[in-house]
């Protein structure tokens, strides 16, 4: 039955990805997500999104949006503090971030179909959504991640657009 459930998610997952998909080429001029306008657009293999909610709110909703999947974080990067850190060891002064987080997962359905599909799209696990603000803005919050480039087969072009199915999904779940 669980095997016949996955499978179901997979579909559905990877129907998810190809509407977004589609949604995002047909809506490049889109506020919330950057564009696919063309390769020359430094944004393109990005998607942010800008939520005026306070950081902390919206990571957590984040957190809660991937744990909501029976998905189990495996690592959160503290890349603000890093930066904050090592600041005065690199010779910098500027403060880039107020706050900044990378949280990665996987998701062992679709990291499965993925790599099944071609063992080389190991490449595009584990995934990233990134959570940030920036010091001069107190209630306003980035969310964004690296869009995965669908290559290969169809059944690896559907499989890889499955990932970004989901980390949309995600990400329309806790910022909504």
């Amino acid at each position: 039955m669980t095997y016949a459930r996955n499978l179901i998610y997979m579909g559905m997952l990877t129907c998810l990805g190809l509407i977004l998909t589609a949604c995002d080429v047909a809506n490049n001029n889109s506020s919330e997500t950057a564009g696919q306008a063309s390769e020359m657009d430094p944004y393109v293999h990005m998607s942010m999104r800008r939520i005026e909610s306070p950081y902390e709110y919206v990571l957590d909703d984040i957190k809660n949006a991937i744990a909501e999947r029976g998905i189990k974080i495996n690592n959160i990067s503290h890349i603000g503090n890093m930066l904050a850190r090592t600041a005065s060891d690199v010779g910098a002064s500027k403060q880039v971030f107020a706050h900044a987080e990378a949280i990665e997962f996987c998701s062992s359905t679709i990291s499965r179909a993925t790599m099944e599909a071609d063992p080389h799209n190991i490449v595009f696990c584990p995934y990233i959504i990134t959570v940030y603000a920036l010091p001069d803005d107190d209630n306003i919050t980035y969310v964004s991640y690296r869009r995965p480039t669908p290559v290969g087969s169809p059944e690896s072009q559907a499989s890889i657009k499955a990932v970004e199915g989901l980390l949309e999904a995600i990400i329309t779940a806790a910022v909504p």
